[in-house]
């Protein structure tokens, strides 16, 4: 089959036209930061010469100074093995006639070899390396082998090193989302021995946990704002990193909006344009037929390189490994930032349009049945007239200023509207030989979102204690607009045989199919402080903080518009972390902070109808080590949180809190080189997850539902001795048992889940080519991936994914 993108979709024409002014934006480049001479060891593929400066100086943390018409059009082969920075740069530079040459201040400065004149140009410097988290503006700079990054951003606290922070978090980079074919951030947090991914909304959204409670996808993070992603499913070509926190959050990030993050967040990083200009173009083949192209084109501008524009455009289309289960993608993303000596300016811009069309939902267990053995992981159950369209537009602006050396003032705004429309059919099994029923489920869905935030950031010392101060006020307002409607009666399937229905008629309705009216309308707005002090030259650092949190929440009926409840309230959260740098390799710390929910208003008929409970408040322990060997980093983390739940209770007709899960946990994590052609990234987490207060007396001391008492990822990628370029890559990822039910009659078998692939990088005229292919669940393992929520997944098949990536 010929690759074909279909011409008459909207982005495919923003494709092309990216691919022809690519060779118009002339950009240069220049890099920065002081560099260690000791060898170390890189595995840095064949690319542009620009491309693999860059990633060299980023790794080596060296100053180069560079004109771009210098590299313009040459490629490099690539530096594998152990070199000091002279060394390394020789070694890249070997046959494209430039040298480099040491400058006074440690860095390098890019010329042609000496050939007659001797002229230099006068080259503007600017830092292309990050040093450590939480200078303004620069963002944590890449670990040992490049797939995670040493640092992420931690809420109000900003961006921290990770031996800074006293929390447990992780950050994944675009390197790693590439070469694992990475389509989803559910692709990029499949390596994260902490959380594991479920569906949610509709059978057709990705959904997460997170140290064992749900987080779903309209709370993730976008650039440190919460609600402008699309709710659904967000693509990860427009990112640059993918950063995950450990615990509860709402002092650092507040209250979410999508009433989950109990256990953790994620927050997505844009992609902005770097110090070296990019120019890539790759085409993907996934499962049998869903063809893809991304383009990206990064530039930055100016006399001192100041602006910067980065353009990411996404177009796939067609059948993956699921049967007859298609799906198409359009997705267009824009990074602007300018960058001056006290100003920081950035700002984005998204589109993306989704279209799923007899997509396979998840499955519903009736009470008293077994959990059915998994079907064939290609098999479709879904109906032929089911299908999720989801459109996204959403736009973000940040500003940052430098009072003065020591204080930094900020703010951000961001905006998204999102347009829904599905019809959904979730099969209820009610016999083990995978008997089912099935309805029809008509929902649109329109959503208007705005949030802002703005703070002041600023350091000082008392005495022989300094202080690193934060201070921050944030709102967002979030309107929902929804109907629904059904069939009834039910219609008979087999989840191993499944029926093709007939499309039923609608039955039951709320609201205006075709107009539908505003349901919800959430309010949230805080103010936090924080002040870490430092201690015995900042080898012992406390946080203490708190935020003042309100929700007013408003409720209205389907199609009438009739206030029908309101939630309005206000709770204050603090929070407190300590970090003793016990060595300079080796960090312990502790913290205690809160996760907020809300409570939920009494519903009609109770005996206290209309009443607000109070948020529901998650209080997390946790103690913890992270060592930094300087190629490997590990972490071990001991922690306990808790989530409350209510229901109507059945003896006093009172709704009230009924229900308390905690969930203890121990978790190790490592990450970097374990040798020079070997890198890794790993972990477990071993968690007792009991319900120790429930509606039913029955069901104390069970295992919560979903939530599996073994986790374990373990990847690899190793560079093949003797074959510059060629790289085999493996990942496995276990999950333990899990229960379907409260009173765990219900059992979901353990799963062990392997993926393999390889990846060539190599040279083919004047373009830098990387071939990859991607194998998950290498064994074509039948397995339900999770039963979080009370549904079930099922686990993909077999599925191999073929890319090509040209930088010209």
């Amino acid at each position: 089959m010929s690759f074909a993108l279909p011409s008459r979709r909207p982005l495919v024409l923003a494709l092309q036209l990216a691919f022809v002014a690519a060779p118009l934006l002339t950009p240069a480049l220049m890099p920065a930061a002081q560099a260690q001479a000791a060898a170390r060891s890189y595995s840095i593929p064949a690319g542009t010469l620009s491309r693999v400066l860059s990633q060299f100086a980023a790794e080596a943390g060296v100053l180069l100074s560079v004109d771009a018409a210098l590299t313009e059009g040459k490629q490099s082969s690539g530096l594998q093995g152990s070199y000091g920075v002279a060394q390394g740069l020789e070694r890249i530079l070997a046959g494209s006639g430039l040298e480099a040459v040491p400058q006074n201040s440690g860095g390098y400065t890019l010329r042609r070899l000496p050939a007659g004149s001797g002229k230099e140009a006068a080259l503007a410097t600017v830092a292309v390396t990050a040093n450590s988290a939480g200078q303004p503006g620069q963002q944590p700079k890449p670990y040992a082998g490049g797939q995670m990054a040493r640092g992420s951003r931690v809420g109000l606290l900003g961006d921290l090193d990770m031996m800074d922070t006293p929390f447990a978090t992780a950050a994944y980079t675009s390197q790693l989302m590439q070469d694992q074919a990475a389509k989803s951030v559910a692709d990029v947090v499949a390596n994260d021995p902490a959380v594991r991914v479920y569906r949610g909304y509709g059978n057709y959204a990705e959904a997460y946990t997170v140290r064992g409670l749900p987080l779903y996808a309209d709370d993730l993070g976008f650039n440190g704002l919460y609600g402008l992603l699309p709710r659904q499913y967000v693509a990860v070509e427009m990112l640059e990193r993918v950063e995950v926190f450990r615990g509860a959050n709402a002092f650092l990030n507040g209250m979410a909006s999508g009433n989950s993050g109990m256990g953790g967040s994620i927050n997505l990083v844009p992609k902005r344009a770097g110090e070296l200009p990019v120019t890539q173009v790759t085409g993907t083949l996934h499962g049998d037929s869903l063809f893809g192209g991304h383009v990206d084109i990064g530039r930055r501008f100016g006399p001192d390189q100041s602006v910067g524009v980065r353009v990411n455009a996404l177009s796939r289309d067609g059948e993956g490994s699921i049967d007859r289960e298609k799906r198409s993608l359009d997705m267009l993303a824009v990074g602007l930032d300018f960058r001056g000596d006290k100003l920081r300016l950035s700002a984005d811009f998204g589109y993306q349009k989704s279209k799923i069309r007899q997509g396979r939902p998840n499955v519903q267990v009736a009470a008293g049945v077994a959990v059915p053995t998994a079907p064939d992981a290609s098999r479709n159950f879904a109906p032929s007239w089911s299908y999720s369209d989801t459109e996204d537009t959403f736009a973000a602006v940040r500003g940052e200023y430098d009072l003065n050396q020591d204080w930094t003032a900020y703010a951000a705004y961001g905006v998204r509207y999102n347009k829904e429309l599905g019809i959904y059919a979730t099969p209820t099994v009610n016999s083990s030989n995978g008997n089912a029923t099935i309805s029809r489920f008509e929902v649109p869905h329109e959503e208007d979102v705005s949030t802002g935030e703005a703070g002041l950031r600023g350091k000082f010392s008392t005495g022989g204690v300094s202080h690193r101060v934060s201070l921050s006020a944030s709102r967002t307002n979030l309107v929902g607009r929804n109907a629904w409607a059904m069939s009834w009666p039910a219609q008979n399937t087999n989840i191993y045989n499944p029926v093709d229905l007939a499309k039923p008629g609608l039955a039951f309705f709320g609201g205006d199919l075709n107009n539908p009216q505003r349901t919800a309308d959430t309010r949230l707005s805080s103010i936090a402080v924080a002040d870490t002090l430092g201690f015995l030259q900042d080898k012992v650092l406390l946080t203490l903080g708190a935020r003042q949190q309100k929700a007013l929440v408003g409720n209205y009926a389907y199609g009438s518009g009739v206030q029908s409840s309101v939630y309005d309230v206000s709770v204050t959260t603090p929070s407190a972390g300590l970090v003793v740098k016990a060595a300079d390799n080796l960090s312990l710390y502790a913290n205690y902070i809160e996760g907020l929910l809300q409570g939920g208003v009494a519903p009609t008929g109770t005996a206290n109808q209309g009443q607000a409970l109070a948020p529901f408040r998650s209080k997390q322990k946790e103690v913890g080590a992270k060592a930094d060997f300087g190629r490997i980093a590990a972490s071990a983390a001991l922690f306990e949180v808790n989530q409350l739940s209510a229901a109507t209770n059945p003896g006093t007709n009172v709704y009230e809190v009924s229900g308390e899960q905690v969930n203890r946990g121990l978790e190790l994590s490592l990450f970097g080189e374990a040798s020079r052609n070997l890198r890794l990234i790993g972990g477990i987490t071993v968690m007792d997850a009991k319900l120790e207060q429930a509606a039913s007396a029955a069901n104390v001391g069970k295992q919560a539902i979903g939530v599996a008492r073994f986790l374990a990822n373990l990847s690899g990628e190793y560079d093949v001795p003797g074959v510059p370029g060629l790289a085999v890559v493996g990942r496995m990822v276990h999950t333990g048992k899990q229960y379907l039910d409260t009173a765990n009659t219900q059992e979901v078998p353990a799963w062990t889940r392997f993926d393999a692939g390889v990846r060539y990088g190599f040279q083919a005229g004047s373009q830098a080519v990387v071939l990859r292919a991607n194998i998950e669940n290498l064994a074509d393992k039948n397995y339900w991936a999770s039963a979080t929520g009370g549904y079930l997944t099922l686990g993909a098949p077999r599925t191999l994914t073929l890319s090509a990536t040209v930088d010209f």
